[in-house]
């Protein structure tokens, strides 16, 4: 990981950033927050590896998170939600740039600050 963020530094960029995520459209913060928390995680717990690394296991390991609530998402229904979250949470600048908004891909390309897309 680049820094040291905790969770709750996460959950509140998140909170205020999620919903300009094309797959976020017209859900509420609490549908995705278990999927962000699971991809921040995972990528502390995978430190040094790839998305098609560990996507399989993410997978698996989906279903046994303690912090998904019961009867949470499917996997197919979460799983870009937790690949933004690990790709954020190692710094990663190969992310998706369709599922990114605007202020992110500049903020990864060195040009937004990190504090979201009020700040410019």
């Amino acid at each position: 990981m680049p820094d040291n963020r905790t969770w709750m530094q996460e959950d509140a960029w998140w909170r205020e950033n999620f919903s300009v995520r094309p797959y976020a459209a017209g859900q509420a913060y609490d549908e995705f927050q278990p999927a962000y928390h699971y991809g921040f995680e995972s990528a502390r717990q995978h430190s040094g590896k790839g998305w098609g690394e560990v996507e399989e296991s993410l997978r698996t390991g989906w279903d046994k998170f303690e912090g998904k609530r019961a009867g949470g998402a499917a996997w197919e229904n979460i799983k870009d939600a937790v690949k933004d979250a690990w790709h954020r949470a190692i710094g990663a600048h190969g992310v998706d740039s369709e599922k990114m908004a605007e202020f992110e891909k500049q903020r990864l390309a060195g040009g937004v600050p990190t504090g979201g897309r009020n700040q410019r």
